[in-house]
Formats: structure tokens, sequence, C-alpha cells
């Protein structure tokens, strides 16, 4: 299934409320906090060895990843809303 139906109520909620580009931009952060929930609740079950009390090597990576994203796609939320509000 396509994200676009998967996901279809809040993309027309978020894409309203904040435009296009902002609004899917939103879903995707949403979509990027759900998978670091699973990843997190992943690496509960899943502990290093050599760092007892931290998941795995590969979950910490990924974990690192996924906030690496969420911050880039806030960071490019912020500079829309700033080009929208000078334009203004």
């Amino acid at each position: 299934m396509s994200v676009y139906e998967d996901r279809k109520d809040a993309l027309e909620e978020f894409e309203f409320r904040m435009g296009l580009e902002r609004g899917r931009l939103a879903v995707t952060l949403d979509l990027l906090t759900d998978a670091l929930v699973l990843v997190g609740q992943h690496g509960v079950y899943c502990q290093s060895a050599r760092q007892p009390g931290k998941p795995v090597m590969d979950i910490q990576m990924i974990s690192q990843c996924l906030t690496g994203a969420k911050e880039l796609v806030a960071s490019v939320m912020t500079e829309l809303r700033a080009k929208k509000s000078k334009a203004l």
C-alpha cells in the first residue's frame, strides 16, 4: 500500500493546515517518529554484550540516522515557514 493511501487522512489534515509541502513533511516526521519508537522497543530486547544497558550497535546506528533525518526535515519545515513569512 502506498504511503498516500496508508496515511491519507493525516496527509489531508496536515496539507490543509500547513500547505502541501509542510504538510507532507509533517507526516514524514510522524513516520520517522513511529520508526524511532519501533527501533527503541526493539532495542530493549537486543542489548549489547559490550555495553550493558545499551542496545546493540546496529540499533544505535539506526536510531541515530532516524533522529538525524527528523532534524533535517524539521529544519526544512522551519525554512519553508520563514520564506512564507517573508513573502507576506
